[in-house]
């Protein structure tokens, strides 16, 4: 029983400590306060990689995620996109917030190149960043590979892959992973076809890794699709991933 509390009271101050690394920092968006969290090695000239959450806003897969790339050598700021009171409450709130920024894609860079300046702010070296997203934070991720946001490369992991047809196409600078889960209800086959037409078209380093036995928010421990091995995989490939182009 003793043991048992020891073991529970370390694991208590473990997370607390984890969470303790991770710094609020405040911009703006205009009248808009935003509220992202960055890592305690803010301030170092370092890599800097920057988190985009899932559609619920900042979660512990966001805040694991930041813990887990200081400890690799890099800054993380986990971008706040919503902006302080509009943090959505429930699935409805959260699709219908998740599914404006969607629509107006030109509001969604802005608000991803402002925590862009906001980690170059944070130490971040400006010619060595990347953008990873989770979810509607993996839209992002691909809205930045479209807006020819000043990143080095960008990871997609599970997030959605459409684009407006009417959109036109474009160069693309940046390295792009996609992980995608191989039973993701929400990903049209014709949607994943046009990224692909989209990057081939953009001239772009692209490379998608498809995880069997998969659906969507595969990777985070919270879901009820959480697969751990495949999430364990995708974490590794991401991690290859940024030590290739930031390293």
């Amino acid at each position: 029983m003793i043991r048992s509390l020891l073991i529970a009271g370390l694991f208590m101050a473990t997370g607390t400590f984890s969470a303790q690394k991770l710094s609020t920092v405040s911009y703006q968006d205009g009248s808009q306060k935003l509220n992202g969290l960055v890592t305690s090695n803010a301030g170092k000239k370092l890599p800097g990689v920057l988190i985009l959450p899932a559609w619920k806003g900042i979660d512990e897969e966001a805040k694991t995620a930041a813990t887990e790339l200081e400890k690799a050598g890099y800054i993380a700021l986990i971008a706040d996109i919503y902006g302080e009171g509009k943090l959505p409450t429930d699935n409805a709130s959260s699709a219908k917030i998740a599914g404006f920024y969607k629509q107006n894609y030109e509001a969604y860079q802005k608000r991803i190149s402002l925590a862009l300046e906001q980690l170059k702010k944070s130490g971040a070296l400006p010619e060595k960043i990347a953008v990873i997203g989770y979810c509607f934070g993996g839209t992002g991720a691909l809205e930045a590979m479209r807006g020819n946001l000043p990143v080095v490369g960008v990871v997609s992991i599970h997030g959605g892959l459409a684009k407006d047809p009417t959109r036109a196409n474009s160069l693309i600078s940046t390295k792009i992973l996609v992980e995608h889960p191989a039973d993701d209800e929400s990903v049209k086959p014709e949607d994943y076809a046009q990224l692909v037409s989209e990057m081939n078209k953009g001239k772009a380093d692209w490379q998608i890794i498809t995880y069997a036995n998969s659906k969507h928010t595969f990777t985070n421990p919270e879901s009820t699709n959480y697969n751990p091995v495949m999430a364990k995989r995708a974490w590794a490939h991401t991690m290859m991933f940024l030590k290739e182009i930031l390293k």
